[in-house]
């Protein structure tokens, strides 16, 4: 089984890097298997944690070359939550990646785990439309969440605003899967790339302030 890994984070800053110089990105170094995944940006702040700035990937298996160049981009230039991330945030962003597995059908909207299982909802509201979220495993045990607040979330995250009634959650047809996931903060960006390259990353040939 693939796991996410320090190669797969470097990519995705090479990715992002590359963007802003408008170049290519080094090749990677890691082998390009099929896996769901997922590609998260945050921003460190002082005195407080990581705040979220995008997080974008796809339940469906893909390239993971492919897939951490497309999504290390969406995620940090096209999350309509946040405006695009500036070369100027890059000392203070941490870049998680997420490759998905073991995806099963629950019994229930209860059957799976709190920090073991990321879940993936699909539901019709009474208005007969049909809707879908889905998080990340980490996500609901990082916000303290029981799984009928964490469901109620999500379907919320779904687009749905009416009230939320046990006989709706009952509708919900549920699919958990687990993942493993490598976070990097762009200071251990940096000493990878200038242990192995030589060089720090620069854009446009100056090296981003506050680093």
């Amino acid at each position: 089984m693939v796991s996410a890994n320090r190669e797969m984070a470097v990519y995705c800053f090479d990715t992002l890097v590359a963007h802003y110089n408008n170049e290519e990105a080094p090749p990677p170094a890691f082998e390009a298997g099929q896996h769901p995944l997922f590609v998260t940006w945050k921003k460190v702040v002082t005195n407080g944690e990581p705040r979220l700035r995008g997080c974008i990937g796809t339940l469906e298996a893909r390239c993971l070359i492919n897939g951490f160049r497309d999504y290390a981009l969406t995620s940090a230039l096209r999350d309509r939550r946040f405006p695009p991330i500036q070369a100027r945030e890059l000392p203070f962003l941490e870049c998680t990646v997420s490759v998905l597995t073991d995806y099963e059908i629950a019994n229930s909207y209860l059957d799976w785990e709190v920090g073991k299982h990321g879940i993936i909802i699909e539901f019709t509201d009474d208005f007969n439309t049909r809707r879908s979220a889905t998080y990340l495993p980490e996500v609901a045990a990082h916000e303290g969440w029981t799984k009928i607040k964490a469901i109620d979330s999500l379907m919320q995250k779904a687009g749905y605003s009416g009230t939320i009634t046990e006989p709706l959650r009952r509708r919900i047809r549920l699919t958990r899967y687990q993942s493993t996931l490598f976070t990097m903060r762009y200071s251990d960006y940096v000493t990878y790339v200038e242990a192995n390259r030589g060089a720090a990353p620069s854009i446009n040939g100056v090296r981003p302030a506050n680093y």
